[in-house]
């Protein structure tokens, strides 16, 4: 039967996880595939690692890696999949918004030859207007400024193929955006249609300021469309000017009319400065940006993992882009 590894980011979920486990587990009276569960524990502070570690010593099919730290919910769902085994995997978040029983859905799919399976919402119980009118403007956005086709409306709710995950666990950049990561992978994609829970309980973990960071690494990310706006913005501020100046010249030469009016000198001048400290941010962001990813840092730490759970690909959470083409050609030394 084919494997199909569920990877779950896992962050003070622990009044989730028990109930979230009895949905899983029915996936498997189907028998016609075997499943593995990957907890990824990114720096609970509740009794979230205690919760999974009664899983694993329950079912062998339960594992689980903790890390050091926090670092973030995108950087959990990667070494999920880095430590995948399964001929798919499906991410799904652990807070019950996205419902297992979908999870056929996505494998019948798959079956079909799709390598990529997204669900899509069809409707989000629980939000604010204000969330689902953010949410629609950001995939639209973010689809208008990059080359990568990201599925609107889709969270990281979906399914990869094995061929998928191989190239996905070659994107190693800090700022990471995985649903763009998968989209710029190209292959066979569909979609699956649903409806979002409510959160079975606890709170949100994604506030407005994590939110706006997500977006920012996806714009920035996935495109170079802001600063080619900056370009055109400051064309239209020179012509503007130069208009300005024009109509100046032409009313004291012509007409004798001094030149007055200070607010709207002064107005001009902020609004020019505005768009200078705007897009010297912008620059600085993607310098800065380049400079955390020079720096070859690990994308995470592993301060515990479950014994069963294959470490095949640890290295790649830690070794430099140096060491990784190192190790490869020597492998492929050994090979020849």
């Amino acid at each position: 039967m084919p494997l199909i590894s569920i990877v779950l980011p896992v962050y003070n979920e622990q009044e989730c996880l028990e109930a979230l486990f009895e949905r899983l587990r029915k996936l498997e009276d189907s028998g016609e595939h075997s499943y593995d569960f990957i907890f990824v524990d990114d720096g609970s502070a509740d009794r979230s690692r205690e919760i999974i570690r009664e899983l694993a010593a329950e079912q062998s099919n339960v594992k689980y890696v903790f890390f050091s730290r926090n670092f973030g919910h995108e950087i959990a769902t990667t070494a999920g999949i880095d430590h995948a085994s399964g001929d798919a995997v499906v991410i799904i978040d652990a807070d019950l918004q996205d419902p297992p029983e979908i999870i056929p859905e996505l494998i019948a799919k798959w079956r079909e030859g799709y390598q990529v399976v997204c669900a899509q919402r069809r409707s989000r119980k629980g939000e604010t207007v204000f969330k689902r009118l953010t949410s629609w403007l950001f995939y639209r956005i973010i689809r208008s400024l990059s080359n990568v086709d990201i599925q609107a409306d889709t969270g990281d709710f979906r399914l990869m193929d094995r061929c998928v995950m191989t190239h996905f666990r070659r994107c190693r950049e800090q700022s990471r955006f995985v649903r763009g990561l998968v989209a710029w992978t190209g292959f066979k994609q569909t979609t699956v249609m649903y409806d979002r829970d409510e959160r079975h309980s606890g709170k949100a973990k994604y506030g407005l300021f994590r939110l706006i960071a997500l977006a920012l690494d996806a714009v920035v990310g996935f495109s170079c469309v802001p600063l080619r706006l900056g370009i055109l913005l400051g064309l239209i501020v020179c012509l503007l000017s130069f208009v300005m100046v024009a109509v100046v010249v032409m009313q004291k030469v012509f007409w004798g009319i001094s030149a007055h009016g200070y607010a709207f000198m002064a107005t001009v001048i902020l609004f020019l400065g505005g768009v200078q400290l705007f897009m010297l941010g912008l620059l600085g962001e993607y310098v800065g940006r380049t400079y955390r990813e020079s720096q070859r840092r690990p994308l995470y730490i592993v301060a515990e993992r479950s014994s069963s759970l294959s470490s095949e690909l640890e290295g790649l959470s830690n070794m430099s882009g140096k060491e990784e083409r190192d190790e490869s050609a020597e492998r492929g030394g050994d090979n020849g």
